[in-house]
């Protein structure tokens, strides 16, 4: 009878897996032999977690959330379903190019963020009250962020050698931007952002500087320039209607007067004559001031139309979450940080020195 060959004993272990098995005591017993580097770099790692985290300022953010006005009783035409579309609550069946999808793109544009630049600002603790984007140039960077500055630092000196700088416009141009300005713009889309939630409908605006009065400041006046984006937008086209019809209302006005004007003359002049030729320029004057007045009333009423449309086209918000000063920083804390760098620190020299150093020394008997 044929034995099975492949039978193994119980007690007989394959090599291979031996070779994928972890000793995990082996580990420990190595990580004990070198706690006396440990702690060396626990110390680094202390020291290290402090510079950083003392070196990163703190920042403050400020979230305004906005929601439009929904009323049930008006199906197309009222303040609150015109909103509503425009936020979301109709966007698909609104016949306007700009939803409420748009508004964080609207938030990160050039020109918008370029309006921001004057607003007035005041710190906290009232050492500094001046424009936004003068506030810009006095937050604080950490440490390294000098570093990365110095090869463009010495790159614009080197250029203001050899050309000499223009005069600084007054006005922003969005169509043209200087290195600081484009700089700027840049940095400030990433502290400035607006997101919509297409199911609620809602609007958050979301600032996070360095200064809690100035975040709430300038998130209640991105808030406010939204808002007016949003209506300028709305009652644009409402606007032009009601300019086209003032000046054909003041043109016909002038109109009516002039034929009345023309009548009243006429009619003082001839009263005492009977002739019929009279009577009949006298009709022909009348017909034309009647016409006239006709078409002067009709305008004047379509203007009265265009007017009330502008504050029917006007969209209705509601500030769900108002913008106020935030208490607490909401950047990481210095307490996680170095709590962080001091895990890395170790992780990395156990690391090392279990592993790393032995395949160090495999790499470099086969290179050499």
């Amino acid at each position: 009878m044929n034995e099975n060959k492949n039978y193994q004993h119980p007690d007989v272990q394959d090599p291979e897996n031996d070779e994928l098995e972890i000793d995990w005591m082996e580990i420990l017993r190595k990580i004990i032999a070198i706690r006396k580097t440990l702690y060396k770099a626990a110390g680094v790692g202390v020291v290290l977690g402090i510079i950083i985290a003392l070196s990163i300022p703190k920042q403050y953010t400020v979230t305004v959330t906005l929601s439009p006005e929904m009323s049930g009783d008006k199906a197309g035409g009222g303040l609150a379903s015109l909103a509503s579309s425009f936020l979301g609550g109709g966007a698909s069946s609104s016949p306007d190019a700009l939803n409420a999808t748009l508004a964080p793109d609207i938030v990160a544009s050039t020109p918008f963020i370029l309006e921001l630049f004057n607003t007035r600002v005041q710190t906290l603790d009232g050492e500094l009250d001046t424009t936004f984007v003068a506030y810009l140039d006095n937050q604080k960077t950490p440490w390294w962020g000098y570093i990365k500055a110095v090869p463009g630092m010495a790159i614009g000196a080197i250029k203001s050698l050899f050309i000499e700088e223009a005069d600084t416009a007054s006005v922003l141009n969005p169509f043209q931007l200087n290195e600081e300005e484009y700089q700027k713009v840049e940095n400030l889309r990433t502290v400035i952002a607006a997101s919509v939630d297409k199911k609620t409908a809602m609007t958050t605006v979301t600032v996070t500087l360095q200064d809690p009065k100035v975040t709430a400041i300038v998130a209640d006046s991105v808030v406010a320039k939204l808002q007016q984006y949003i209506i300028d937008y709305r009652i644009k086209k409402a606007k032009e209607d009601c300019a086209y019809l003032e000046e054909l209302y003041h043109e016909r006005q002038q109109e009516y007067y002039d034929a009345q004007s023309k009548y009243a003359h006429y009619f003082d002049t001839n009263r005492n004559i009977a002739f019929q030729s009279v009577r009949a320029e006298q009709e022909r004057l009348q017909n034309d001031m009647s016409l006239a007045y006709q078409v002067y009333s009709q305008v004047a009423q379509q203007l009265q139309v265009a007017r009330a449309k502008i504050q029917e086209e006007k969209p209705v918000f509601a500030v769900v979450e108002p913008a106020t000063i935030p208490l607490y920083p909401s950047n990481t804390s210095r307490k996680v940080i170095v709590i962080g760098i001091l895990f890395l620190t170790i992780c990395g020299t156990i690391a090392w020195k279990i592993f790393g150093i032995n395949y160090w020394q495999k790499i470099k008997e086969k290179l050499y």
